[in-house]
């Protein structure tokens, strides 16, 4: 009896923040931010969100209705690097802030995060690499997610470029979960098709990956299964039907239940090598997610099979009769024909990767923090093979 409960005899924690869900969240920005005290407000975007579409001025207005003052900041890119966030911390400094409100991607809020964080504990953002090395709370932080994939709007990580490493870098602590997360899937239809395709694939990642997780729970496999469920369902329809908004809220509701999935069971090998690549090459993340998944999903799958399997019928195939072997090339070939349907048809060749730059990405992946809950383990070799086998 022991055994067959074991599952909930292990400890395991899981943190959450406060999410409102649902057509026109994002007007309640000046609410929420009263709520936390703002007296005046970092309001972080990006320029070209700001150029094509009128959510940051809906923002604006919502602040304004609740007579909070605001500072842009807007200098972020789409990998978020670490002078970004110490120009971010100098101005909430210089601007006498005290909240945070992001509105963006992945990018956007990790780089409010990563402001949030030295703006509270001084120092260089890259001091904090690692995991639980925060000691001040940052901050109040409000989350506005414009794509379906990051879920940092839930998360306790944080990603960010080294520069001089040319890698990603990992913070991972309960102290940069956001106070609160407004997520509207009206935002989400003026996403482009290849973002909308590489976001969601990465919420696709961020789901089997936590599943599988060596740190997963029953309350994380919850989330986890919905997730795979809600996105294998909603992004070939996004992809067909862009404006779609029902389409578009089914997807940002997998990349939510994805986030409190991963952000609680952590990851695995795809991610710390999609960071790895993704730093060197200053590569978009979901893409390089989308191309490795299928890869490490069939090297991993002999350490879990039973849970590759309830993926596997979520999917629409049975993988149970199948030899292990034969069960794992299947799944990454669903895997890989489904990404090839949303329209990501590259490979890491197509992305300028070669075997010699395979050799330096090796090293940073097996040390980045996803890899320590990788179901199973990894040698620079195998790490090489997969690599390669995406190539």
């Amino acid at each position: 009896m022991r055994e067959k409960h074991s599952s909930f005899l292990e400890l395991r924690k899981f943190v959450a923040p406060e999410f409102v869900f649902g057509a026109g969240a994002r007007h309640l920005a000046g609410r929420y931010a009263a709520n936390f005290g703002a007296r005046k407000v970092l309001l972080v975007t990006d320029a070209t969100l700001h150029q094509r579409a009128p959510w940051v001025e809906d923002v604006q207005e919502s602040l304004d209705r609740s007579n909070i003052p605001y500072i842009l900041f807007e200098q972020v890119s789409p990998n978020p690097r670490s002078a970004e966030v110490m120009k971010g911390a100098e101005l909430f400094a210089q601007e006498h802030c005290n909240a945070i409100v992001a509105l963006g991607g992945g990018s956007v809020m990790d780089c409010a995060k990563g402001i949030g964080i030295v703006s509270a504990n001084g120092g260089h953002i890259l001091d904090f690499e690692g995991v639980d090395r925060i000691p001040r709370a940052m901050p109040p932080l409000l989350c506005i997610p414009t794509t379906s994939g990051a879920a940092s709007e839930v998360s306790q990580f944080v990603i960010i470029l080294h520069e001089q490493r040319k890698t990603k870098i990992a913070i991972v602590s309960k102290a940069v979960v956001p106070d609160a997360g407004l997520i509207d899937p009206e935002i989400a239809v003026t996403m482009d098709l290849y973002l909308t395709a590489c976001s969601g694939m990465d919420a696709l990642t961020h789901a089997i990956e936590a599943y599988v997780s060596n740190a997963s729970s029953p309350v994380t496999d919850l989330h986890a299964l919905e997730a795979v469920r809600l996105i294998w369902q909603a992004l070939p329809e996004v992809i067909k039907q862009p404006d779609d908004v029902g389409w578009r809220a089914q997807m940002l509701m997998g990349s939510l239940q994805a986030g409190l999935a991963f952000s609680n069971a952590i990851l695995g090998a795809a991610h710390a090598m999609a960071h790895s690549l993704g730093g060197f090459l200053d590569l978009a993340h979901g893409e390089c997610n989308a191309i490795l998944i299928g890869p490490v999903v069939e090297y991993n799958y002999p350490a879990c099979p039973e849970k590759f399997q309830n993926i596997g019928r979520i999917m629409g195939i049975d993988l149970e009769k199948l030899p292990t072997d034969a069960a794992a090339r299947e799944l990454r070939r669903m895997i890989e024909e489904f990404r090839r349907r949303v329209g990501i048809l590259k490979t890491l060749r197509d992305l300028g990767v070669d075997k010699l730059i395979i050799e330096q990405l090796i090293e940073p992946a097996l040390q980045d923090a996803c890899m320590a809950t990788n179901p199973r383990a990894m040698s620079p070799k195998d790490v090489k093979d997969v690599y390669e086998q995406a190539l």
